[in-house]
This record gives C-alpha cells, structure tokens and sequence, in this order.
C-alpha cells in the first residue's frame, strides 16, 4: 500500500473518531435522568448543612430560639420607650420648677424694687409703672439686676456705674410728670386761713375734712354770734 494511500485512511479514521465524539457531547437525558441528577444534589447539600448545624441543635428549635430573641428586644424597646416618657415628664416638671423659681426672684428682685421706687417718688399708678419699666430690667445669668436700654446693652451712669432701678424709676417720672401725684396744699396755706381773724374768715375756702379748718368755722361762728 503506497504512503499516499496510508494517509488516506488515517484520515477517514480520525473522523470517524470526530465524529463518534461529537455525537458523545450532544448526548440528551430524559426527565427521569434531571429529576434523579438534582434530586442527589439536593441530597449531597442538605448532608453538608445538616453537618454544619449538627452541633447549633434542632431547625426547629434555632427557629423558636430566635423568635423568642426577637420578642425580647422588642419588649426592651417597648420600655426604653416608657423610659425616655418618663424622662421627658421629668424634664418638663424640672424646668417648669426652674420658670416658678425665677418668677419668684424676678419679683423679689425686679418687681418689688420698682414698685417702691415708684411710691417713693409719688407715682400715681406705681403698679402701672412698674408693667410699663419691666422691660428695661432684667436678671443676667449670675441673678444681678441689669438696667437695659432699647438696645438690650446695659445702662451705665455718667461716672460708670451700673445703672439702678431707682434711677431708671426717676428718670421716668421725671419725664412724664403726668404720672406723678400733685403736690398737695403748702402748710403756709392752712396757716393763712387759721391766723386771720374769726369774724372776717372766707368759709367758702374751708376744708371741713380738716380737723384745724373745722376749730377755724367754730370760732367764726362763735365770733359772729351763730352759735
């Protein structure tokens, strides 16, 4: 047999191989084959997890483990909350305590203050000017009086000291004289009537509330023979 010959059937052999190969590769299975196939996959992993939890105990048992874990925590939570309520009604009562005791140092230190300079200058409404001074006074944070102007800065006198409630008071007064009483009748007055003589006394300017003014008629009527 020549080489060329040789040849030839070697090739023809070795796609006979190809093709038998091929035919190996595209080979189909049934359904039965699948459902066999997956079914000793589903076995092997549940072999190889049943392994790894063999030691944690029962599903069953890890599953009502957790479900327990989570009811507690959300009890915990349940009371943290009521926790933080009552903090919070704490914490309302405690600045509700705080606004009660500033309220009674704001007027013992503010309040009171004005209403005695007020009276001590003859204030006609003293009340009334301290509603209308409150403003301009205010305790700062180491409880001190402050005087404060329109700007909230703090009032200085002309030598450098803090400015006073009283002077505040003053200031007003002086300049709204409306608000200050009238000055009541002099003593020079009173004695002008007493000292004239009883017959001639002008009765029409007698004060008859006035115990001195009342002796005045008893004697000008004891004078003009009216008793």
């Amino acid at each position: 047999m020549s080489e060329q010959s040789l040849d030839m059937n070697t090739q023809a052999t070795d796609a006979a191989d190809t093709t038998e190969s091929q035919a190996q590769a595209t080979k189909t299975y049934t359904q039965e084959e699948f459902n066999n196939h997956m079914a000793g996959l589903k076995s092997s992993l549940q072999k190889k997890y049943d392994k790894m939890f063999a030691e944690l105990g029962d599903i069953d048992e890890l599953r009502a483990l957790k479900a327990d874990a989570e009811k507690r925590q959300t009890e915990q939570q349940l009371k943290r909350g009521e926790f933080e309520k009552t903090l919070q009604e704490k914490a309302a009562k405690w600045e509700a305590e705080i606004q009660k005791r500033d309220a009674i140092i704001k007027d013992y230190r503010v309040n009171s203050p004005l209403l005695s300079a007020a009276a001590k200058y003859k204030a006609v409404a003293p009340e009334q000017v301290k509603q209308l001074l409150s403003t301009s006074v205010r305790l700062n944070d180491a409880g001190d009086v402050e005087v404060i102007g329109n700007d909230g800065s703090v009032r200085y006198r002309d030598n450098g000291t803090a400015f006073e409630v009283e002077d505040l008071v003053k200031e007003f007064l002086d300049t709204n004289p409306h608000f200050v009483q009238a000055s009541p009748a002099t003593t020079n007055a009173k004695t002008s009537i007493s000292t004239q003589t009883p017959g001639k006394v002008d009765i029409t300017k007698l004060n008859m509330n006035n115990p001195e003014h009342r002796a005045v008629y008893k004697e000008y009527r004891k004078a003009n023979g009216l008793t």
